[in-house]
């Protein structure tokens, strides 16, 4: 059980560590805001998030993402934990889910497609192989 928390830790640090990169982008923009503001505007984020492209657009919808995922790795992580069927299997898929999501994140940000598209696969069908587990 202590594999599963720990992935569930992790897998709640990510979409805070997957923020970083959208600071960054949000830090070099360029373009002011209406009240003036160069670079990260701490008073319209959302707003700034918003019209960034290129990597800042793929660094907000893969912070955005990581939070889609967290909920549905959550309820399977607790399921297994609540019906006390925490098996080999299910940490298994844990740790696979962990290392698809920081992949997937990678991914994301270099602008590979297909390679994201598959670690998400890969990451979701974890999360639903570990509620399987419970059943």
């Amino acid at each position: 059980m202590t594999a599963l928390l720990t992935c569930l830790f992790i897998a709640m640090l990510l979409p805070y560590l997957a923020k970083v990169p959208v600071g960054y982008a949000m830090a070099k923009a360029q373009s002011a805001s209406s009240d003036g503001v160069t670079g990260y505007d701490n008073h319209h984020p959302r707003e700034q998030q918003a019209k960034l492209t290129g990597m800042g657009a793929r660094a907000v919808a893969a912070h955005q993402n990581a939070f889609e995922s967290l909920l549905i790795f959550a309820v399977a992580v607790v399921a297994v934990i609540a019906v006390d069927k925490v098996s080999d299997a299910a940490v298994t898929y844990a740790i696979v889910h962990i290392i698809a999501r920081l992949a997937y994140n990678l991914f994301y940000l270099l602008d590979w497609s297909n390679l994201r598209s598959t670690s998400w696969f890969i990451g979701i069908y974890c999360s639903f192989a570990i509620l399987w587990q419970a059943f």
